[in-house]
């Protein structure tokens, strides 16, 4: 998906979840923009018979059995990810922080946040 597609899921996601603030805009950019390099990885994965191991000829020409870098890349993303979700408040553990730090309590199921923004 594009990032301008993520960035507004994300943002209504925020507002259902009562953490939507106007300063956060730009982690909201920034999360869209993973999310947008995740789909990528992942379609590249696959595209690539979706392998968990590949094959993998070292300079001195052994060949070697790696984990999919498609794959890796996937799941480093989409731990990167999970950090921005925490601070929007769209995790339970993040909803709960930002309401105890001030944000409006608003009773949201956290499966109804990951509907919202698609996963």
């Amino acid at each position: 998906m594009e990032q301008r597609r993520w960035k507004t899921k994300i943002k209504k996601a925020c507002v259902d979840a009562g953490t939507y603030q106007p300063y956060f805009d730009h982690v909201i950019n920034t999360l869209a923009a993973i999310l947008e390099k995740r789909d990528e990885a992942e379609a590249q994965y696959c595209e690539m018979g979706c392998q968990p191991v590949i094959s993998y000829t070292n300079k001195g020409g052994n060949e070697n059995v790696i984990k999919n870098p498609a794959l890796i890349l996937w799941d480093d993303l989409n731990k990167s990810a999970l950090a921005y979700w925490r601070d929007l408040g769209l995790t339970p553990a993040g909803l709960k922080k930002l309401n105890e730090d001030g944000l409006k309590d608003k009773q949201v199921g956290f499966g109804d946040l990951l509907k919202d923004i698609g996963i």
